[in-house]
């Protein structure tokens, strides 16, 4: 498979999305949980660059094999904690929103607004968007993992 584009981005989106991305650093939300967030949102979306820029930052992080390995199914695995639980559920009901899907329902509002303040919901959300925007910009120019990165 071939990249359609070598990239979409010009100077001002990437101003934009340095800006967002600081927003996001001051949000007060664990790196690492950002970047597991990141990761389910990119497997859902199946954004191979995401995916792999997504373990390799990770990494950088202090994230291990054995908890990168079990992202996609946290939920039958005890390496999550119930925080992790409840961004994770979120970034998979933000993501998923597909004609018929309920989104994010009160239940998983809820449980993400016990162990998180506005300000890190705030930078929880916005990490979901940015990286669903990313995995649709890849999709599209069907950039690969690894090449570009």
């Amino acid at each position: 498979m071939e990249a359609r584009m070598k990239s979409v981005a010009n100077s001002d989106v990437i101003t934009a999305v340095q800006h967002l991305q600081k927003a996001i650093d001051a949000g007060g939300v664990d790196p690492r949980l950002l970047e597991l967030v990141h990761l389910r949102a990119s497997q859902i979306n199946g954004c191979s660059p995401c995916v792999f820029a997504g373990v390799q930052s990770a990494k950088k992080h202090g994230e291990t094999d054995e908890r990168l390995h079990s992202v996609v199914t946290w939920r039958e695995t005890p390496f999550f904690t119930e925080e992790e639980r409840a961004a994770l559920a979120l970034t998979e009901a933000a993501t998923r929103i597909q004609d018929g899907a309920p989104g994010v329902t009160d239940e998983i509002w809820d449980a993400a607004a016990t162990h998180f303040d506005e300000k890190q919901m705030s930078a929880i959300i916005l990490n979901i968007a940015i990286t669903n925007f990313f995995n649709r910009i890849n999709h599209t120019i069907r950039e690969q993992a690894g090449k570009a990165w």
